[in-house]
């Protein structure tokens, strides 16, 4: 007969080998379920990474239009509500929002008193730069007069509002320009003086953001804030600034931002951009 303790022993054999068998089952249907998860995520990576590869590559029949192409920057151009224009705002539409930035360009103020040419590097001021080849094609400056001269502190002569036409000055001269604002760009805070003699820049209402139309010549080292946009250099027509500073102004703005309309009167017949070159 089997004894009472080989019984037992027995017993405790099966239920190990039982307990066993459960665990070699259980191990199993782990190993299942992560080779099940693991191809998942090898999967999804492997999808993740087809759609970066599609949206990155894009197709043959597809252009993408969201952001700038190559050579190109996306600019913002801050229409003026309707209800804010004054009378002295010239509405020419928008420049396109995509402009160059690669090439020069040769901007050309033809005045009365002989022509003013200026050096602009579209790579320091694209949107600038496109902002005023907008205007120049729409006739936006042609016929002003530049309606401010300063010749002390510092020495600038401005121009560039589309309002100040015809005979002698009226209190409304300086306030007028496009029905939009743009952004300053290439601001010379690393330069001492700012804005030396040669330099034109983009006037603006001393608010970021505040640029528009209106525009000044550097005829001597000015300790300007570096605020506003230098547009370029004065490559040709210096000697005209000169004259015009040397026939002084008539303080009409000495109480407010300084100087006044030049004595010596200067009209744009015509402001031109030249095509980008290089």
């Amino acid at each position: 007969m089997t004894s009472t303790r080989e019984r037992q022993r027995a017993a405790a054999r099966a239920r190990l080998e039982k307990e066993m068998a459960e665990r070699g089952a259980r191990a199993r249907k782990r190993r299942q379920t992560q080779a099940i998860v693991g191809a998942a995520s090898v999967l999804v990576l492997v999808v993740a990474g087809t759609v970066w590869l599609v949206t990155s590559l894009g197709d043959d029949d597809k252009t993408d239009t969201a952001g700038p192409s190559a050579g190109n920057v996306q600019c913002a151009w801050n229409e003026v509500p309707a209800d804010q224009r004054s009378p002295q705002i010239k509405d020419v539409g928008l420049p396109a929002a995509q402009q160059a930035n690669t090439g020069t360009q040769t901007l050309t103020l033809d005045t009365d008193l002989g022509p003013i040419t200026a050096t602009v590097d579209r790579s320091a001021v694209p949107c600038t730069a496109g902002s005023f080849t907008h205007l120049a094609e729409k006739n936006f400056f042609d016929n002003s007069k530049c309606h401010r001269l300063v010749t002390e502190g510092i020495k600038v002569l401005q121009c560039g509002d589309p309002s100040a036409t015809g005979k002698g000055w009226r209190q409304t001269d300086g306030t007028g320009g496009p029905s939009y604002r743009l952004a300053e760009e290439n601001l010379p805070t690393d330069k001492r003086p700012p804005y030396p003699e040669g330099v034109i820049a983009m006037a603006n209402s001393g608010q970021p953001g505040s640029t528009g139309s209106q525009f000044f010549i550097v005829y001597g080292d000015s300790p300007l804030d570096p605020n506003y946009t230098v547009l370029g250099t004065i490559t040709g027509g210096m000697d005209i600034v000169k004259q015009i500073a040397a026939a002084g102004d008539d303080k009409a703005f000495a109480q407010q931002a300084g100087g006044g309309h030049p004595k010596k009167e200067v009209t744009i017949k015509k402001l031109t951009m030249s095509a980008p070159q290089g």
